[in-house]
């Protein structure tokens, strides 16, 4: 029997004309690329051979993900110390590196909304991989100049669904102006440093035999974006106007996901369960929000009919979203492109993947070489919560980039940098090789499975189980 699904909006409330739009977006990703090759280089630097740890470096070279976007390579100090950092260490850097990355996504944000720091009303921000007081958002504010009022909201506890929440929250804060007539600029801000957590995680598959894959995947990343509630003044067209969304929590689900705080860092907690409980929410949460926007157009029903932007927590769960809705990896063809070449970066990779999606590169893909209007934002969270959004594109739209001065251009966002996807043979190339991967991990995992003891029974590896524990992790 599936389990009930708590669902906040009634099929018969309708979004109406919102008026809301994204009018700038920034994604600043980190100037290292870490290939799988620097995992194995402190698995064997710093532990001792194990099952586990064979299991996890085997895991390591099938994820599909070419290189993994880091603050610094496989040599920073604090992935060489005697010992994992501690939380305080952790957030010393967060601070300095992590706040930089933010205040350079926001300044490329602002600067494609035709905006000063001056203009924005609120901030609302989010990070799973920082707990400081005052939070990250104080400082990325400060370094801003921003000395006006400005509402701010910190969104903690979320992780990989942090990106839509905070967009959803944003708009909330904005349709609230808009009631009492006044303007809304809201700067919507995400960051997470997760690399310097590899440490603390290769502890725990080393001291506990527990296969942990999200040492694999994660990666570090900002993105920012301004929504506009339209009061007050000329400003710069929509890149997408947000239309309506949809939010909810699978009932009785706080034990199979979440990322608890630990002395050195944060740990993953997941369940067998996680990835058919995600992969059966999309479809219904879809069919909601579907009936909540009666004014689409007629040409847009089924899922197969919109672009997608969905996290890419894993490439099982693009795949599986592909399955269960009916569409192509041409459809989610920025999340692939950003999976492979930065890794997963918890709640800033989503507005990282709506700005990747809107660049000419990725149209030369669109399924059947037709770009979509509308789009259909995703991600899932600790909870376990979907969050989902509909967007129209701007399709003649002109991105307007900042480079130079304090702005560190990015290694592919403002152009295809070498090694990136460019043009419908490669990303196509890429896709498959996630996907033959994956299948080649699977029949590897097979053979090896007896012969890896686990003491994590909500770890453990049955046979074609490759998909459930991958996508376990992915989500967070």
């Amino acid at each position: 029997m599936a389990t009930p699904i708590d669902t906040p909006n009634e099929p018969e409330k309708r979004f109406g004309d919102l008026n809301l739009s994204i009018i700038g977006l920034g994604t600043e990703y980190p100037p290292y690329l870490l290939q799988p090759s620097a995992l194995d280089k402190l698995c064997q630097k710093y532990y001792p051979e194990s099952p586990a740890m064979s299991k996890i470096r085997m895991i390591n070279q099938y994820t599909g993900i070419d290189t993994r976007s880091a603050i610094g390579t496989v040599d920073h100090p604090m992935a060489n110390m005697d010992r994992a950092p501690t939380i305080a260490e952790l957030c010393e850097v967060f601070l300095k590196d992590g706040v930089a990355l933010a205040v350079t996504a926001a300044r490329k944000a602002l600067h494609e909304a035709q905006l000063s720091p001056a203009d924005i009303t609120h901030v609302v921000s989010t990070t799973c991989t920082n707990s400081a007081n005052p939070g990250f958002d104080h400082f990325v504010c400060k370094q801003l100049g921003m000395t006006q009022p400005v509402e701010k909201v910190l969104l903690h506890g979320i992780g990989c669904s942090g990106g839509l929440a905070s967009l959803r929250t944003a708009a909330n804060l904005a349709l609230g102006s808009s009631f009492m007539g006044r303007k809304a600029r809201v700067l919507v801000i995400a960051l997470e440093i997760s690399s310097l957590l590899v440490r603390s995680e290769l502890d725990s598959i080393d001291e506990l035999q527990e296969t942990r894959i999200g040492v694999t995947l994660f990666s570090d990343c900002a993105s920012a974006l301004v929504l506009s509630n339209g009061i007050g003044g000329l400003e710069a067209e929509p890149v997408y106007e947000l239309l309506g969304w949809d939010h909810r929590i699978i009932p009785d689900t706080e034990q199979d996901l979440g990322f608890d705080v630990d002395p050195l860092g944060w740990k993953v907690v997941l369940s067998p369960r996680v990835p058919k409980l995600a992969g059966a929410v999309v479809a219904p949460t879809f069919a909601d929000l579907m009936q909540t926007l009666p004014s689409l157009p007629p040409a847009y029903k089924e899922a197969a009919d919109f672009d997608w932007a969905l996290h890419p927590g894993g490439s099982t769960i693009m795949s599986g979203v592909e399955r269960s809705m009916g569409i192509s990896a041409e459809h989610m063809r920025a999340s692939y492109d950003t999976y492979i070449n930065h890794g997963n970066s918890s709640s800033a990779t989503i507005i990282s993947v709506l700005d990747r999606l809107r660049q000419k590169d990725m149209d030369e893909v669109a399924p059947g070489g037709k770009v979509k209007d509308f789009v259909v934002g995703c991600a899932f969270g600790p909870g376990i919560a979907i969050e989902m959004c509909m967007l129209k594109r701007n399709l003649s739209h002109v991105r307007r980039v900042l480079v130079g001065g304090e702005v560190t251009p990015p290694l592919s966002e403002t152009e295809p940098s070498e090694g990136e996807a460019e043009g419908e043979e490669v990303l196509e190339a890429e896709i498959d090789g996630v996907k033959k991967q994956n299948e080649e991990l699977s029949a590897k995992l097979e053979t090896v499975a007896p012969e890896v003891p686990d003491q994590n029974e909500e770890l453990k590896f049955e046979k074609g189980s490759l998909a459930e524990a991958l996508n376990g992790v992915d989500l967070d």
